[in-house]
């Protein structure tokens, strides 16, 4: 260790009580945790950009296969049903290998299995197509599992309690980065674009929309190698000694914890499982606006990629789901001294009424819906689900695992957000299928696909109101945390 740290730490930076949030940190630490969780950040970054492609290309994806939402959603449901397993495994098994060595291993696998779902999209004559589809897709699911315990991990050994609402919401922005890096990307590739540079521009054409399954994991390539020359798992690689609230001076912050203790003191503690069923129902709005909103906005408002709505959104949902992570995390540290349940519970309850808001426009019992009305509460319900996301699922499991079980108390918090997902994807598609609006013709007739299949439109007021029960049980969840540890700093709570 530098001798500037050892006298740091000689000066009194542990003298001051780590449940204290007015610790300080030795000199050069913030600087170097800057560059490692920038790097871990643009990492997680980059698993986005190879998790929403396929949502940004559903509409030409759906027609060049001849796709149902039913279908559609089956092969979303299936890469988010292999995450959320692989969520629970791949976090136990995080905390052995260390959260490096983890994102390390999911960044590699959804590089080569977007490339292969990309190349099987060619394959339009393939008598089972839309199998092997589901079960690329699903792989990609599970390798990806590996990426959020690996991220928690290495951060929760770089952050204290005081600080991790305010570093998931910052965290979430990272995050939040390749959402907005999808959207510009996928209407840059449908579209074409200029790359300017000093002497003459980079003319990129329109593309095919499967080079969303290319590009991306090219541009996760990079990434990947970046963070592995960058990041270190715990502060002590670097020369720092942080000893958290759950530890003695003496703990030695690289000692692996078995398996199996590391499984029962995290599945015998009830406040994860509830923690878990909240994540759940983020899962699920969060995965029901993901998934739908550009299939949404084309078929119920004729919304395409080349209109100001869709481009403006494309940028204010991560962009204002950023601004929300980050305000809920700042409350949750500076208000509510490192509580996450009163917060959550405040987010639950605005996304319901939200929720509710736009289900009425949509039924027309409130007059004055159109699109920018409907967008616009989007972008609220947005707001919420990541708020919820972050905080729990980052800043929640971190309290609960601390740095040598956080691997997999996020797995098993993280898994109910994608069993969520799950049933948003293949159950919402089905829904959206069963209580779909036929589209008519100025005569009042039926109108037909190029199939000669009849033409039907998602409803907006079954969308909306399959979210809001989910929201209202969030509320409920998170509100049963905060009033039976009102008064107390339990962690997870």
């Amino acid at each position: 260790m530098p001798d500037e740290h050892a006298r740091s730490e000689a000066d009194g930076v542990h003298g001051v009580s780590p449940a204290n949030p007015m610790f300080r940190h030795p000199p050069g630490y913030r600087r170097r945790r800057f560059r490692n969780w920038f790097f871990l950040g643009l990492t997680y970054a980059s698993y986005y950009l190879c998790r929403y492609n396929l949502s940004i290309v559903a509409p030409e994806f759906k027609d060049a296969l001849g796709l149902s939402n039913t279908q559609y959603g089956a092969i979303d449901s299936s890469r988010s049903l292999a995450y959320a397993f692989g969520q629970f495994f791949n976090g136990l098994f995080t905390d052995r290998l260390g959260g490096k060595l983890a994102m390390t291993i999911g960044a590699i696998g959804t590089i080569l299995l977007n490339v292969a779902f990309g190349l099987t999209t060619w394959a339009t004559d393939l008598g089972f197509l839309f199998l092997a589809l589901l079960i690329i897709r699903g792989a990609d699911g599970y390798v990806q599992a590996f990426g959020a315990p690996g991220m928690v991990k290495i951060n929760t050994a770089w952050f204290r309690k005081q600080e991790r609402g305010t570093f998931a919401g910052i965290f979430g922005g990272m995050i939040q980065l390749g959402a907005i890096g999808v959207g510009f990307l996928g209407r840059g590739l449908a579209t074409g674009f200029a790359i300017p540079l000093i002497f003459f521009s980079l003319k990129v054409p329109a593309l095919d929309w499967r080079f969303m399954f290319f590009v991306p994991p090219a541009i996760t390539l990079v990434v990947i190698i970046l963070m592995n020359v960058t990041v270190k798992n715990h502060p002590e690689d670097a020369g720092f000694r942080v000893v958290h609230d759950d530890e003695t001076d003496d703990d030695d912050p690289h000692a692996k914890v078995g398996l199996g203790i590391v499984f029962r003191k995290i599945t015998s503690n009830p406040i994860a499982w509830i923690n878990a069923g909240a994540y759940f129902c983020t899962g699920f709005v969060r995965t029901a606006v993901n998934a739908w909103w550009v299939l949404y906005l084309l078929e119920v408002w004729d919304v395409g990629k080349t209109h100001a709505i869709f481009i403006w959104l494309a940028f204010l949902l991560p962009f204002t789901a950023f601004l929300g992570s980050l305000s809920s995390g700042v409350i949750s540290d500076k208000f509510c001294r490192g509580r996450r349940a009163p917060v959550a519970t405040g987010i639950y309850t605005i996304e319901a009424a939200l929720i509710l808001l736009a289900m009425l426009f949509s039924l027309g019992a409130i007059p004055g819906a159109s699109a920018v009305v409907l967008a616009a509460l989007l972008v609220g319900v947005n707001i919420t689900c990541n708020s919820s996301h972050s905080i729990i699922g980052t800043a929640a499991a971190m309290d609960l695992g601390g740095r040598k079980m956080a691997g997999f108390a996020a797995g098993v918090i993280d898994s109910f957000q994608y069993f969520g997902a799950t049933v948003a994807g293949f159950g919402l598609g089905w829904l959206l299928d069963r209580y779909s609006i036929p589209q008519l013709d100025a005569s009042g007739a039926q109108l037909l696909g190029d199939d000669g299949d009849p033409v039907r439109f998602i409803d907006g007021a079954v969308w909306f109101g399959a979210m809001l029960p989910w929201a209202i049980l969030g509320a409920c969840l998170m509100a049963f945390l905060w009033i039976a540890h009102r008064k107390k700093s339990t962690p997870g709570t």
